[in-house]
């Protein structure tokens, strides 16, 4: 019964560390984000993909892409900005553990096992960016997809920031039905090495 009552109050006590570790963590990337309308703009480009890919005329439909452009250059240049913003953390804040599961102050004991969220975001920054300017010249269709998988991407880095990677993985099949490897794969091929090499720690 002793040992039972010391693994109730042991997993007790790291519940609590870790919703007061996380809330930190949640309360310093919203404290960022509220500067900026990145979900706003994200929210618009998404609804807008949706109803350029429902239009039955190509006319329409192109009207619609040329709308886009313009969102979707905004949000580039915003999160750009939100990131360069989020560089001036200081890096004991911005380190992320690379474990499966939240382990309060694993940044800390483990700095091994950790990423830094500035340059994460520095990597997605640039990532949004590289489609909004369509480097790779892809139609409409195609700049859409990736789009939306660098922002999925970034959505799930955030996830993970704030909670942990575990967690960060679930949400993003909950909500999207997308695994994570899924993701991972279809982002562009610089935002793909960059992001594999970080959070592997090479």
């Amino acid at each position: 019964m002793d040992v039972l009552i010391l693994s109730i109050l042991i997993a007790s006590g790291v519940y609590m560390l870790n919703a007061k570790e996380q809330r930190k963590r949640i309360a310093l990337l919203g404290s960022h984000l509220g500067n900026y309308q990145i979900e706003k703009l994200m929210e618009a480009l998404t609804e807008g993909y949706l109803r350029a890919l429902g239009e039955s005329t190509d006319e329409r439909r192109s009207q619609i892409w040329s709308l886009l452009e313009t969102t979707e250059s905004q949000l580039a240049e915003q999160f750009a900005r939100f990131a360069a913003d989020f560089s001036k953390v200081d890096e004991a804040q911005a380190r992320v553990s690379r474990l499966a599961l939240a382990i309060p102050f694993a940044q800390a004991i483990l700095p091994a096992a950790t990423f830094d969220m500035r340059r994460a975001l520095a990597i997605h920054a640039r990532g949004i960016a590289s489609v909004a300017q369509n480097s790779e010249h892809l139609a409409p269709k195609d700049k859409a997809f990736a789009m939306t998988a660098e922002l999925l991407l970034m959505q799930h880095t955030c996830h993970w920031f704030c909670k942990s990677k575990t967690i960060a993985t679930a949400r993003m099949l909950a909500r999207h039905k997308t695994p994570h490897e899924q993701l991972v794969a279809s982002v562009s091929a610089p935002t793909r090495t960059a992001y594999l090499a970080l959070i592997h720690g090479k």
